[in-house]
């Protein structure tokens, strides 16, 4: 194992830095009289859990402050910085270790300190010297002061979410080395919080969590299994974070830097830090470029939005535990890049995640509660398109954030989810009894009653798309109970839906159903089989409709494909539920909007592996098969006679004799990469 020496000069004294050059992420730290020569070799333990200084190798990022500029050669560092105090360097004794989670990056060298001066109102106060390189580094390091001026006005939200910059110490030097001078939040970053084994209960004695303290995030108890525990606990952090960074956009900043390595939990006061703010932006840059309103309020919610996803990726991250590993996070945002909906994120990560993984599931559990409400903000935190994501206030107020205590009145999209949630997860359990059958049909008709898109011009953007079928209200048959001559077991069933171009109005759709046909006696441990494939497609063309509710007295004497449905008894059904309340009308009308389906000729295609290809035979009772276990609507398209539920997540379909299908939005690449 290698080691390396280099050679720093500070103010009258130098030190002498080693690094190692392996795995472990510690540094030691010298002092010396005399500059070095050549080489020098240390001897560094193995599980050394603090560092002296950090010079990671990772690069500072893209995104900086372009309200920032050079400071000209006439106007000296003094007079730009006169707002805050000049430290010397006499005034702190360097400690000869650095916290792990102090790490800087390439042009920066971060030194522990503890002030000597008893003048000084920080004396015998932990602090950090941030020293500052290249010339880079010193634009951040004054953006960090320049942007007190805005901070301080309102000084107990900056002494609490912000990490506070004491001063600086400017050198006399040839070199003109700047040093920032900011508080000791913890030597932890919230990024090595979490990835510690026991991080859990350790950060629940660091924020020593009480009955009155978690009542800042709606709750009234401790303790608890451990999804309730890490619930509360993310409740916690994430309000704290959203407050510190709505510090920030009501002042007019923009952070552009939030990470989990960039953020600290104090012990003292028990609140996030959000940084230095070295690569703080303003809202409204005073650029000859931008000169009219519409352009500053563009930029403005260009920054919110960008602070915002970030803000996303570290829910993300703090909530699914896996997502720490690299080569899943970047599956995680190679869905992104991709284009997809993020409301479709859990269909994604059911894929992507190791459900038996050391973490036992805890995150997917704490965003499936309360009706799927972390999912929904995840959603809205992550939004493709900046306009339609979601804001500090905005998020504050959300249902996923806010404990039981707290009465909030759910917005009418988050109802819609909470609904679909619900019924996607009752479809999971996999085995229907008829309690399970009663409520997904409860969950899918209220689901008709609150349809956003009612209009065929919605249905035609929101359609197209790959959907995955979920659940069938008409009826099961399986291998139960029967003795088919091949024995075929049924994959996903997927419906795709494209449109040639946006100004024509039929949709093109495919069935497409992936099953094994089983071979042999051993079937019950063998389920293998041979693959196949069966698609169907059609055109339709989209029209107007409605769906009519008729009256059971009116009802009688008329002709109908299926069974008749009696309008009070289904509202009376409906409206006495858990979410009888968001039903928008005080009796069920006799008929609500609907896109209805025409559609064209049919065509059928199977794929069939070795050797049941080679028996014509063999391939007509697999079909037979095939089609008595799916829903005749998916093998005949032409059944299909409208679309009565439609968002960016789910899709419900009717059949000619009254059936509905759920789908839900999947990726058009089974592949997540």
């Amino acid at each position: 194992m290698a080691l390396c020496g280099t050679n720093m000069s500070w103010g009258m004294e130098s030190l002498e830095a080693t690094r190692l050059r392996g795995n472990l992420s510690t540094f030691l730290v010298k002092p010396s009289s005399a500059h070095f020569g050549g080489p020098l070799l240390y001897v560094l333990p193995r599980r050394c859990r603090r560092t002296c200084f950090s010079l990671l190798r990772r690069s500072s990022t893209p995104v900086e402050s372009k309200g920032v500029t050079e400071s000209s050669p006439s106007v000296s560092v003094d007079e730009e910085l006169d707002h805050v105090k000049k430290f010397k360097m006499s005034d702190f004794k360097v400690l000869d270790s650095v916290s792990i989670g102090l790490g800087g990056r390439a042009d920066e060298v971060v030194f522990e300190a503890i002030v000597k001066d008893p003048k000084s109102p920080l004396y015998n106060t932990r602090v950090v010297l941030r020293q500052l390189i290249s010339s880079q580094a010193k634009r951040r390091g004054k953006r960090a002061i320049q942007v007190l001026k805005k901070l301080v006005r309102r000084k107990i939200m900056y002494y609490s979410y912000s990490m506070q910059v004491h001063g600086y110490i400017s050198s006399c030097s040839s070199h003109g080395l700047l040093t920032l001078v900011h508080g000791y939040h913890g030597s932890f970053s919230l990024r090595h919080w979490l990835q510690q084994a026991d991080w859990l209960p350790t950060l629940e004695a660091t924020l020593a969590l009480d009955e009155e303290s978690v009542k800042r995030v709606g709750d009234d108890t401790i303790g608890g299994p451990a999804v309730t525990r890490k619930l509360r606990l993310i409740r916690i952090l994430m309000r704290d974070l959203l407050i510190g960074v709505n510090y920030l956009h009501s002042h007019g900043l923009a952070h552009t830097e939030l990470r989990l390595e960039n953020v600290h939990v104090c012990p003292v006061d028990r609140h996030i830090k959000v940084g230095i703010l070295g690569n703080a932006a303003d809202f409204y840059e005073e650029s000859p470029i931008i000169s009219t309103v519409d352009n500053s309020l563009d930029r403005r919610l260009m920054m919110i939005a960008f602070d915002m996803r970030c803000v996303g990726f570290m829910m993300a991250k703090m909530v699914l535990r896996e997502l720490m590993d690299p080569l899943i996070f970047a599956k995680f945002k190679s869905f992104f890049a991709k284009g997809n909906d993020p409301s479709c994120l859990r269909e994604f990560l059911l894929q992507v995640l190791d459900r038996n993984s050391s973490s036992g599931n805890c995150g997917l559990q704490i965003l499936d509660r309360n009706w799927g409400a972390g999912w929904n903000l995840l959603s809205l935190l992550l939004a493709t398109k900046p306009s339609r994501r979601i804001s500090c206030l905005e998020a504050l107020r959300h249902p996923f954030l806010c404990g039981p205590r707290w009465r909030v009145m759910p917005s009418m999209n988050i109802i819609r989810w909470g609904l679909g949630s619900t019924a996607v997860r009752i479809t999971e359990e996999y085995i229907y009894g008829q309690r399970q059958r009663s409520r997904l049909a409860h969950f899918i008709e209220l689901m008709e009653m609150l349809n956003p898109h009612t209009k065929p011009k919605n249905w035609l953007e929101l359609l197209p798309g790959k959907w995955r079928l979920l659940y069938y209200t008409g009826r099961h048959i399986g291998l139960t109970l029967r003795q088919p001559p091949i024995r075929v077991l049924i994959g996903n069933v997927h419906l795709v839906v494209s449109r040639p171009s946006k100004s024509s109005t039929n949709v093109s759709m495919t069935s497409e159903i992936s099953f094994s046909a089983l071979i042999g006696r051993d079937w019950p441990h063998d389920k293998s089989g041979v693959a196949g494939q069966l698609q169907v497609n059609s055109v339709f063309k989209l029209k107007a409709g409605r769906q009519l509710y008729l009256k059971e007295e009116n009802s009688k004497g008329y002709f109908s494909l299926g069974q008749s449905i009696d309008r009070d008894a289904l509202f009376q059904r409906l409206a006495s539920g858990r979410w009888g309340k968001a039903i928008p009308y005080k009796e069920l009308p006799s008929s609500l909007p609907v896109a209805t389906f025409i559609s064209d000729d049919i065509e059928l295609l199977l794929n069939l592996g070795r050797p049941l290809n080679q028996e014509v035979d063999s391939a007509k009772k697999v079909l037979q098969e095939v089609r008595t276990q799916i829903p005749p609507e998916m093998f005949d398209l032409s059944r299909l006679v409208c679309g009565t539920y439609v968002d960016s997540r789910l899709l419900v379909l009717r059949s000619v004799n009254g059936s509905a299908l759920l789908f839900t939005r999947t990726c058009v690449d089974e592949n997540p990469l």
